[in-house]
């Protein structure tokens, strides 16, 4: 009889010390050398030149490469499973304001996309809600774990989409005059709702500073507090020019401390984006242009023309399956101007820093979390295998839904009724 194999199924993760050897490691912060790396209590525990240590497991990594896993700025991973099922899509809540949705409680640990992805080296990735003009609240999650909690990398921030300007594509038929009303109306309502965030936060110092406690229930305005007082960052999409541009003026007149995600058309205005030292995450790198009047290549060059410019730049893909594409988005932007060297920290050490996290993660570093995969080449190249990955020091398998699937069918039964 055939020994049918489920394709969900997966060997365990291994906890303990890992001491890997002779591998060529890219830190990414402190240049590339050849020597050993200890991984132990979930922690890049030692590097250097022939470590005389003992290690539960031993890896031969000679020929080989360490890289730190890779970040992707923006995602839907965790949130949404088949694309034609809408009962399996948990990121686009009704509700025009509802920044207190958060996406960390709607993550599926056991979604079959998360191995499929994290074999590919992307370790993290901020997963993301979209929909209205505050759809929720987005979350950094590392790609392992039983429960969201477990996977919660230790960022979050609640998401608002700018109002755009302009005609919304070639079959908008709506007239110069009822743009800028829509335009107006947008704002009046962006602007409206933050003033009664400022001030509840008001009101909640106040209270505060009196020992009181409030009576009311408002979970919009709590989301929104942490923002309003400069504790906590608020990632705003925006994409056309002229509406960067208004972004910016917006941020420095609410004095916030805010992240541009998207920026299609940050090429534009690059030095004004890096003036206003605001950090970006950009892409999908992998996409058409979107004007037709635009270089076929511009979003390939974009991150690079910003990166030049002064701007701290992340990749994102803003995918939910495809998250395994990021190298080869950034491997497009190295291409066109950005550089191999500084599309890799916009995998990294970038996206680490615009989360507040480089202490602990985008980099291989002694003391920072051991999110990290060994490779036989660089990852930007197709030709390119992980053969090793490890998230907060768990060595994970090399196991997905896709490789399990081409395992069984490499080498298929005839069938089950084929016996006689």
């Amino acid at each position: 009889m055939a020994f049918l194999v489920n394709g969900q199924m997966s060997q365990k993760s291994k906890n303990g010390s890992f001491l890997i050897k002779n591998a060529t490691m890219v830190t990414v912060t402190n240049g590339t050398f050849v020597g050993d790396l200890l991984i132990k209590d979930g922690l890049i525990a030692d590097m250097g030149k022939k470590l005389a240590v003992k290690a539960d497991e031993t890896i031969d990594a000679t020929g080989k490469f360490i890289y730190p896993g890779m970040i992707d700025g923006a995602t839907h991973i965790g949130l949404g499973e088949i694309g034609a099922v809408s009962l399996t899509q948990d990121y686009n809540e009704l509700g025009d304001f509802i920044p207190h949705m958060q996406a960390l409680t709607a993550v599926n640990p056991n979604s079959v996309n998360i191995p499929v992805n994290r074999v590919a080296g992307v370790t993290t990735a901020l997963t993301y809600p979209s929909g209205g003009l505050f759809p929720g609240t987005a979350a950094l999650i590392n790609l392992h774990g039983y429960t969201p909690e477990q996977m919660y990398a230790g960022f979050k921030a609640p998401i608002m989409n700018y109002p755009s300007s302009g005609k919304r594509g070639r079959w908008d038929r709506r007239s110069k005059e009822d743009i800028k009303k829509a335009e107006e109306k947008a704002l009046k309502k962006l602007n409206d709702a933050w003033d009664k965030a400022r001030e509840y936060a008001r009101i909640d110092s106040l209270a505060k500073a009196r020992n009181k406690k409030r009576n009311d229930y408002n979970p919009q305005m709590d989301a929104l507090l942490p923002v309003v007082k400069g504790e906590q960052s608020i990632i705003i999409t925006v994409n056309k020019k002229a509406d960067i541009l208004s972004a910016i003026n917006w941020v420095e007149e609410k004095n916030i401390n805010a992240i541009f995600m998207g920026v299609a058309e940050g090429w534009r205005v690059a030095d004004e984006i890096a003036k206003s030292k605001i950090p970006v995450i950009v892409g999908p790198v992998l996409d058409n242009p979107r004007r037709n009047s635009d270089p076929y290549e511009i979003n390939y060059s974009n991150p690079g023309i910003l990166q030049k410019a002064g701007v701290l730049v992340c990749i994102r893909t803003n995918e939910t399956e495809n998250v395994r594409n990021l190298p080869y988005n950034a491997g497009f932007a190295a291409t066109y101007g950005m550089g191999v060297e500084e599309a890799l920290k916009a995998i990294t050490i970038n996206s680490a820093k615009i989360f507040g996290l480089d202490k602990q993660l985008g980099s291989l570093e002694k003391g920072k979390i051991a999110n990290l995969f060994i490779s036989t080449g660089d990852p930007f190249e197709t030709k390119t295998d992980i053969t090793d990955l490890f998230i907060g020091g768990w060595k994970v398998p090399m196991e997905s839904r896709h490789t399990l699937l081409y395992d069984e069918f490499l080498e298929r039964d005839p069938g089950l009724n084929s016996e006689k």
